[in-house]
């Protein structure tokens, strides 16, 4: 059996290097396992690196659903889990899995219909839209593997184990360093390949080896211990639970991918090369970000844990501690990144234009990594105090209104051109924080009493008496 770790006793940063550390070499091979996309793509033409980007940009619209899913199975079996409630922890777990399947199905058969339309708005007609919408095509065959597999690995975290996801990422990336040659060049003398659309096919087989994996993990976990096929069976009841929990977390994601589709519709009108640009250095940054991943990620379950045991105080801590650690990383990665942008932009692409235009995005994006990872950790806070609405409405504000109003503020008003785009995310990003601390202490007041201690404790006292009477 796979053994549940009790994150309500013990030390607070024990747990998150116990956690955050597997969770974050396992996210450094999930972006390593995108870079290696990027550079086999980088060997076609910049044509198919704009491709892999909006078509990516495309699908990850659905793959939201996992991330939802797997947020949602880490705050309410973590919650069963803190409050020592076997049989919900359970019920919830099995019903998850069920959940998981349908969803991947209605979701194939969703984005089969949504996805060409998708692309169209992101692109203009020519050589890269049509290869990133053949490569949508086959990489629709993923969705289970990767919705599942969050779904699955959230169950996972939520009784405190984040190597399981580990160990699969790092299988996926070895695997789709062989498999990427294979179904693009194909075997000589017997196969010619698949061209561009192998990257894509070498994604569904590597994604849905973790799903497998994953699956094979959990289910020697006790949470499905003498746990019949007939549980799978869906229960109105718990899929309701599930779906409150869910919803928000993936609308804020939704949201959060939307951003991107807001950033490519403004790029599109500088061409291919911005197109481009944009992708590759999203990849780079997301190796400056690995570290941040793995605390927030390790902070839901810890809090999770925390707040179904009534542990208020450490709830609040858990937080500040993730903050700690947080802020100690980024002293270092700001700068590094600043500095070393150009080298890291050449290392994907000889063409110029690219390198120029994502050297500037990284240059500007690299002074908010820092708010970026306060407020990850601020959703994940939510997510654990089972307030994910509050992440929706943070999301829809910095992702949606603010990218897009400040990006046209900077590039059609202030006439900056494509740095303009740079500087409306970056705006949007720190009001987004000043919104996003205010929210998570209003709605953590009557529960722990706020995030900032002492300010509005009558409020808590007041709620928490009200509580204990009924």
């Amino acid at each position: 059996m796979t053994k549940t770790h009790d994150l309500t006793k013990g030390s607070l940063a024990g747990h998150f290097l116990r956690l955050a550390l597997p969770a974050a070499i396992g996210m450094v091979f999930s972006t390593l396992y995108n870079v290696v996309d990027v550079f086999f793509a980088g060997l076609i033409s910049t044509d198919a690196q704009a491709g892999l980007a909006i078509s990516f940009q495309a699908f990850f619209i659905f793959v939201t659903v996992g991330f939802g899913l797997g947020s949602a199975m880490t705050a309410l079996v973590g919650n069963a889990i803190g409050a020592k409630n076997d049989h919900d922890a359970s019920l919830v777990a099995t019903q998850g899995v069920g959940f998981a399947i349908v969803a991947s199905g209605l979701l194939m058969a969703a984005a089969y219909f949504i996805g060409p339309h998708l692309l169209s708005f992101i692109s203009t007609e020519g050589a890269y839209r049509d290869a990133g919408a053949a490569y949508f095509t086959i990489l629709l065959l993923s969705l289970p593997g990767f919705v599942t597999g969050y779904g699955l690995n959230g169950l996972l975290q939520a009784q405190g184990d984040s190597v399981s996801m580990q160990y699969a990422l790092i299988g996926a990336f070895f695997a789709n360093i062989g498999l990427n040659p294979l179904m693009m060049f194909g075997i000589p003398g017997i196969w010619n390949g698949l061209g561009f659309d192998g990257i894509a096919a070498a994604t569904v087989i590597s994604q849905t080896g973790v799903m497998i994996f994953i699956g094979i993990r959990l289910s020697r976990s006790s949470l499905l211990a003498q746990k019949t096929i007939t549980n799978i069976l869906p229960n109105l009841a718990v899929y309701r639970q599930i779906m409150a929990q869910l919803l928000p977390t993936t609308f804020t994601m939704l949201v959060m991918f939307s951003a991107g589709f807001i950033v490519q519709f403004y790029l599109k009108s500088f061409g291919t090369s911005a197109v481009a640009a944009y992708g590759v250095a999203l990849r780079v940054e997301q190796l400056f970000l690995l570290p941040v991943f793995g605390l927030t990620g390790a902070l839901l379950p810890i809090a999770a844990q925390n707040f179904g045991a009534g542990e208020r105080d450490r709830v609040r801590i858990a937080l500040f501690t993730c903050w700690k650690f947080g802020w100690l990383f980024m002293l270092v990665a700001c700068p590094t990144l600043y500095f070393a942008a150009p080298l890291l932009m050449r290392s994907f692409t000889t063409d110029p234009d690219v390198i120029a235009i994502g050297v500037s995005y990284l240059r500007v994006d690299g002074f908010i990594l820092p708010i970026y990872m306060m407020l990850f950790a601020i959703n994940s806070f939510l997510q654990a105090l089972k307030k994910p609405i509050w992440t929706l409405l943070i999301g829809i504000y910095r992702q949606a209104f603010g990218v897009a109003f400040f990006s046209y503020i900077f590039v059609h008003i202030l006439g900056f051109g494509v740095v303009g785009v740079w500087y409306g995310i970056a705006t949007s990003v720190l009001s987004g924080l000043i919104l996003s601390l205010f929210l998570a202490h209003h709605a953590s007041i009557p529960l722990i009493g706020g995030v900032f201690l002492g300010l509005n404790s009558a409020d808590f006292n007041s709620a928490h008496e009200k509580s204990k009477q009924k």
